[in-house]
């Protein structure tokens, strides 16, 4: 295995696994290291998951990738999922992530059903995992696409898995693994 953390976060739906990413990232950015790269956020109506936001972590620009209302030709379950915003936000983020040198970690959250039906989004995740950056990602559990069956066989990533009882303890063991192998900024 590789010296530079590589993580995958990996759990069923709605577990957990972007909320662990944002916790876990939050604490690095406050211990001084720099994150560029990209999130989802789940839109919820009336205690429901009516959709996706996709939103650059660096500059905070989001719009609405997926959601129950969209009708467009792609669908994943009830979502109709317009893969232009993805690629207008999603990916140019984790590209820049990769390529700027100030930015010290690089996260995609998520590595799903969704965000794969984008070509451009499955070969920047190659690209930031073949990168020599530290990378934590979220990755979808059940799926078997090759992207995903190709993540789950490298040997240069760690993947762990969100459950409802180390959701609260999952973050802090694996902000440990990551600075453990960071280089240390003071």
């Amino acid at each position: 295995m590789s010296d530079i953390p590589k993580i995958g976060i990996t759990g069923l739906p709605g577990v957990g696994k972007t909320d662990t990413l944002i916790k876990i990232v939050k604490d690095l950015e406050e211990s001084g290291y720099r994150v560029g790269g990209m999130v989802t956020e789940a839109i919820i109506e009336n205690n429901d998951r009516v959709g996706f936001y996709v939103m650059d972590w660096q500059t905070k620009e989001r719009k609405i990738f997926a959601h129950v209302d969209f009708d467009t030709g792609e669908r994943v379950g009830k979502y109709g999922v317009d893969v232009k915003v993805l690629e207008e936000i999603g990916v140019p983020a984790i590209e820049r992530a990769i390529a700027d040198e100030n930015i010290d970690i690089i996260i995609i959250d998520e590595v799903g059903k969704m965000e794969m039906l984008s070509e451009r989004f499955c070969k920047v995740v190659i690209d930031a995992l073949d990168s020599d950056k530290p990378i934590l990602l979220t990755l979808h559990k059940k799926s078997r696409s090759p992207l995903l069956q190709d993540i789950r066989r490298r040997d240069d990533i760690r993947i762990l898995e969100v459950t409802p009882v180390n959701r609260n303890l999952l973050p802090y063991k694996i902000e440990k693994i990551m600075k453990d192998q960071l280089p240390s900024l003071f």
